[in-house]
């Protein structure tokens, strides 16, 4: 199982908002021993709304399952030190602070594998440790216009767009969790632990893997297509007569297929569409000709006759029909968490869960400081010790129960 495959891993987790709750999540998901550590007033995510679900931000609560809380006040020696003497135990430490930040605290890369060689220190920030760019501050909208994205959202002449679902946060969290276990893997190997340096920047851009390589190829900024793939025709969206379906049938056997349910037996011997690389440079003269033929019947009726001749075709779903589908039911993503402040709560879950996976249950995310003395106490901390932080105002912890 998935689930365990990281039991025993100790994981340091400073990051706030997405990007870096996300990598926390996913070593989180696989068995880890996730410690979310925040500042006593909790860290941004957790003010990023609206929703909210009795006061509880919806985006922390999407990004920080299957973790303790610690709250720690890192502006107190007897905080820093506290987190000094943990990190000496951890295997991972993940930070999404601005560059410089964890210095400050005496908690950077360099001062804390002095003291633990094997640990996997992740910096995620917006463009990076080093370079011209790595004061600067970031967010998912700033990083999708700076790497390029916006320019290719949206249709023709269209105003910028940006994807609203927070991709550059999102991809960032993957590409930082890969990170993270290929060093472990070295680390398993005896090698000693890395400083990963992950940015948002540098995943959008990997992100536009084809994008870019098309650009480099051909110096051509990419078109805004819409639905449609700019590479390949048909591959987009029609309207139907009673809603849209998108259709990928670029493929030689495919087209032909297409043409013949569609009740365009000529299409195909039409040079403007012979072969794929004339569909795409005639492709406004295609989509008039198909948009025409597919208003003819209602999405459902093109869904059974595309099916029955192996087109690629999907409805466009809104959420709503997408959760209430069997295939989503069937995929086992959606978690339900009962959290103490926001109550019975329906998540996406872990995507790589399979099986014995899917009935493991998950942790709700922490409160501010929810586990503040049962992680100090398992970090070794004594009772002593632990009594005096808290009442020294240095660690925080709160009631679950409120």
């Amino acid at each position: 199982m998935l689930s365990d495959c990281l039991n025993g891993l100790k994981v340091l987790d400073f990051s706030h908002v997405v990007a870096g709750p996300v990598c926390g999540m996913m070593l989180g998901d696989m068995g880890a021993d996730v410690v979310k550590i925040e500042p006593p007033e909790g860290e941004l995510g957790r003010r990023i709304g609206p929703p909210f679900l009795n006061g509880e931000s919806v985006v922390s609560l999407s990004v920080n399952r299957n973790k303790r809380g610690l709250a720690v006040d890192l502006k107190s020696p007897e905080g820093r030190r506290t987190i000094l003497e943990m990190a000496v135990q951890a295997d991972v430490l993940i930070e999404s602070f601005r560059p410089g930040v964890m210095a400050r605290f005496g908690l950077d890369a360099e001062t804390l594998r002095a003291l633990n060689p094997r640990l996997v220190y992740c910096s995620i920030s917006a463009f990076g440790q080093t370079g011209p760019w790595r004061e600067r501050a970031g967010v998912d909208g700033i990083i999708q216009a700076a790497a390029g994205l916006m320019s290719t959202v949206g249709h023709g002449h269209s105003d910028p767009m940006k994807m609203s679902t927070p991709v550059a946060d999102m991809v960032t969290g993957y590409l930082a969790t890969v990170g993270v276990l290929g060093a472990l893997a070295k680390v398993r190997l005896g090698h000693a632990g890395q400083h990963l340096d992950v940015s948002l920047y540098n995943a959008t851009l990997m992100l536009q893997q084809v994008g870019f390589a098309f650009y480099l190829a051909t110096g051509q900024e990419p078109e805004k297509t819409g639905s449609a793939a700019p590479y390949a025709a048909p591959n987009e969206a029609f309207p139907t007569a009673d809603g849209w379906i998108m259709v990928a049938a670029y493929q030689p056997d495919r087209w032909r297929a297409l043409c013949r349910v569609l009740d365009l037996p000529a299409l195909p011997d039409d040079e403007r569409f012979a072969d794929n690389a004339a569909r795409v440079a005639h492709r406004a003269a295609l989509y008039e000709t198909l948009g025409t033929a597919f208003q003819q019947r209602d999405t459902a009726a093109w869904l059974r006759l595309l099916g029955d001749a192996d087109i690629l075709c999907a409805p466009i779903a809104r959420y709503a029909d997408v959760t209430a589908s069997e295939q989503y039911r069937h995929s086992g993503i959606e978690t339900a968490l009962h959290h103490p402040v926001a109550g019975d709560v329906r998540l996406p879950g872990f995507g790589l869960a399979g099986g014995e996976d899917l009935r493991t249950p998950a942790s709700p995310p922490p409160l501010v400081g929810q586990h503040s003395a049962e992680v100090l106490a398992d970090y070794g901390l004594s009772p002593a010790r632990i009594q005096a932080l808290l009442l020294g105002g240095a660690v925080r912890t709160c009631d679950a129960s409120r």
